[in-house]
């Protein structure tokens, strides 16, 4: 059956609009999968701290590298506190990126406003960057932030299509 293009009354090859659907199924993924990318290397950025590693990744939460340096400095300092204090930053590492992946995880199963909430918490946590003047940091932020938004534009567009994907990519009615 030919679909009716709503820009034009001609109709509209199917394998058209299974591209252009397959187009957005996959910028709508890419943009989800980008809160997976920030939690997992903002836990790789710890796990090289915790081990006296010097680099680490733009990608990466900078609440994360805060609670890092609180742990490093309380670990420099000495005792038992200083060792307390630092598993209890990896312990708010491991909860800030699994805040993250779960909002990647939401944001993969159509919810869209695990898109929103996410992108306004990285970009919150991109002013830290900019407060110590980090501008790779910042342009590193500003550019996943885009990469969530074309994912979010483009959920918003398969909702507005009414059209899902199944797993075999067979177009069902939502």
């Amino acid at each position: 059956m030919e679909n009716l293009s709503p820009a034009a009354s001609a109709p509209v090859p199917s394998h058209l609009v299974d591209a252009d659907l397959l187009r957005l199924e996959n910028q709508f993924k890419s943009g989800a999968n980008w809160f997976y990318w920030i939690a997992a290397l903002s836990l790789v950025n710890s796990m090289v701290q915790a081990f006296g590693g010097t680099f680490g990744f733009v990608v990466g939460l900078g609440i994360t590298q805060v609670f890092d340096a609180v742990g490093r400095g309380a670990a420099e300092a000495g005792g038992a506190i200083g060792t307390v204090v630092r598993g209890f930053a990896f312990v708010l590492d491991l909860f800030a990126a699994g805040v993250f992946a779960l909002f990647g995880f939401l944001a993969r199963k159509r919810m869209g406003w695990a898109f929103v909430v996410g992108m306004a918490l990285y970009a919150l946590d991109g002013l830290l960057f900019l407060l110590v003047g980090d501008l790779l940091g910042v342009a590193f932020h500003a550019f996943a932030l885009f990469g969530i938004f074309v994912g979010l534009r483009a959920h918003r567009a398969l909702q507005e299509t009414g059209v899902r994907r199944g797993a075999a990519g067979v177009r069902s009615a939502a």
